[in-house]
């Protein structure tokens, strides 16, 4: 079987597979550049026929008016969703599965349990609960125990940042775990018998030896919260001072459907940050990938 799939048969299918999988995102990028009247008369496919492309889309969907797609205030959100989102997850997961893997405490079992679990409770039955939490706060009797987070205006990034965090954190710390609990053990232990404790061991041990899974985490969680549309809307809303690209893009493609021009150069917009980030540390992301699945 292995030789089959690396002869000139499986090669060639593997090539055929990745055209496939790329021609839409082709056709996208081709019609994105193309003028309004050729690409609602004529498909992409025709552009060696009567070449002709313009920026006017990019310009219109970036910097022209609201009501044309105005995506540059968007996309400046999306960042400022992601990137802390991002932060936080792969900081506090890698935290906690080094300590689940390897400090001792009581119930530290049952506790990656629970954190395990946590993974296959639907989204949707979160959010209700948690715009609850952060309108109206937690209260026992008259004492306020966890005070409402309903933030105004930009303030409101911080509740973005806070769920996209809680509900990145159980897959995070699973993933983090995996590969941290395989790290040699003779290290740790030649790292204690030299006097370092915990916060030195996951400083200048666990860390830099974690580099490509933390990547991987990083790579997926950013993705993730950039393609994300559901939990930015509830609980940032949709203003442009707090709305994430993803927000506006679905507004576009239901109040100017028949505006074909705007919405591809849009929908690649939303698409060249992902692809940028993904390629860029392609490698680490593989090596994240494979390393978690082998003994240390």
């Amino acid at each position: 079987m292995r030789a089959r799939l690396s002869g000139a048969a499986g090669s060639a299918a593997a090539i055929a597979i990745a055209v496939l999988w790329t021609l839409p995102t082709a056709g996208l990028l081709i019609s994105s550049f193309r003028p309004e009247e050729q690409i609602k008369t004529t498909g992409w496919w025709t552009v060696p026929l009567d070449p002709e492309f313009t920026l006017r889309n990019y310009a219109d969907v970036l910097f022209g008016s609201s009501s044309d797609g105005r995506l540059a205030s968007y996309f400046v959100n999306s960042f400022t969703i992601a990137v802390p989102t991002m932060v936080f997850v792969v900081l506090l997961a890698a935290m906690a599965a080094y300590a689940l893997a390897w400090m001792r405490f009581p119930g530290r079992d049952w506790l990656f349990i629970g954190v395990f679990a946590l993974q296959i409770v639907p989204l949707q039955m979160s959010l209700v609960p948690l715009l609850r939490l952060f309108s109206d706060g937690v209260a026992i009797g008259t004492t306020t125990v966890v005070p409402p987070l309903d933030l105004p205006g930009a303030f409101q990034f911080t509740n973005v940042w806070i769920a996209h965090t809680m509900f990145g954190l159980p897959l995070g710390i699973f993933l983090m775990h995996n590969f941290i609990s395989r790290l040699p053990s003779s290290i740790i232990e030649a790292a204690r018998a030299d006097g370092a404790g915990h916060g030195t061991i996951f400083r200048r041990i666990v860390l830099p030896l974690t580099v490509p899974a933390l990547v991987s985490l990083a790579i997926f969680q950013f993705l993730w919260v950039w393609n994300d549309l559901l939990v930015a809307l509830i609980f940032a809303g949709g203003s442009i001072d707090v709305a994430p690209l993803t927000v506006r893009l679905a507004e576009l493609a239901g109040t100017r459907g028949n505006e074909w021009q705007r919405l591809t150069a849009g929908a690649f917009v939303s698409m060249v940050v992902p692809l940028l980030v993904f390629f860029s540390l392609q490698r680490y992301f593989a090596r994240g990938l494979m390393a978690g699945s082998m003994k240390g």
